[in-house]
């Protein structure tokens, strides 16, 4: 029988919150009740997804860059002195390159592997304490239609999102018996600032919206029953993704 968490003052620390699916999936949690940890880069964007979650008291906002040593344990000291507890961990944070291989750098394949992979790794690492405190542990890895195929130009984009969902495929069993659930939702091209910069010649039209991706992390959230969903994938209707 599927089971409907009540997320009414439950935590959870989102990576990438300042816009895009990370600002989506906070106001869709925060909707349900949820206190937010925000991390992302641009304070200013950070306190702006607090403010349309309608309950800014209830968000902690924590800019920072997660390439720096102390970054993640300077949030979780934060965030662990402030909620004494968390839930959910989101690990939405990334960043893409659509460059021919033999020109992508030492440096570029360093700086996707540490985002897209490392620090999520390292996250995951840190949190499984706080998470085995939890009546709902659950932790989202936002990876990417890439996590599975290659596409020209995106070489390194394509191995650090192999090695996320690749991290997540065993740790999901690994913690599984503890009653973690990791999940991973790998979309393919969602309309957000990441886009709009790459390709400003494209619109929203046949894309996936933020609010898409946000509505399935709220459901794998909520939901524990006994079916396990260890990932899914989404595509755009007919098309490949951009990046």
């Amino acid at each position: 029988m599927l089971e409907k968490i009540d997320l009414a003052g439950k935590k959870a620390l989102i990576t990438g919150a300042g816009g895009g699916i990370g600002r989506a999936i906070a106001l869709r949690l925060a909707e349900s009740g949820m206190k937010l940890a925000l991390v992302g880069r641009d304070p200013q964007k950070l306190v702006r997804t607090a403010a349309l979650t309608g309950r800014p008291l209830d968000m902690l906002v924590l800019p920072t860059d997660l390439e720096k040593p102390k970054a993640i344990d300077e949030i979780l000291r934060i965030l662990s002195g402030h909620f004494k507890g968390l839930d959910v961990l989101v690990n939405n944070a990334g960043a893409a390159l659509n460059r021919p291989f033999e020109e992508t750098s030492e440096a570029e394949f360093d700086h996707l592997m540490t985002i897209n992979a490392r620090v999520p790794f390292v996250l995951c690492q840190r949190t499984l304490p706080l998470l085995r405190q939890s009546e709902c542990p659950t932790i989202i890895n936002v990876g990417s239609v890439v996590s599975h195929k290659g596409y020209i130009y995106q070489a390194a984009y394509a191995a650090s999102k192999h090695a996320l969902l690749g991290l997540s495929k065993s740790l999901a069993k690994e913690v599984a018996p503890e009653g973690i659930r990791v999940h991973v939702i790998s979309p393919g091209s969602v309309y957000t600032d990441m886009i709009r910069i790459a390709r400003p010649d494209l619109g929203p039209e046949g894309m996936i919206a933020p609010e898409e991706i946000a509505e399935l992390a709220a459901f794998l959230v909520e939901h524990r029953g006994n079916a396990i969903i260890d990932e899914i994938e989404l595509h755009r209707t007919g098309k490949e993704p951009f990046l």
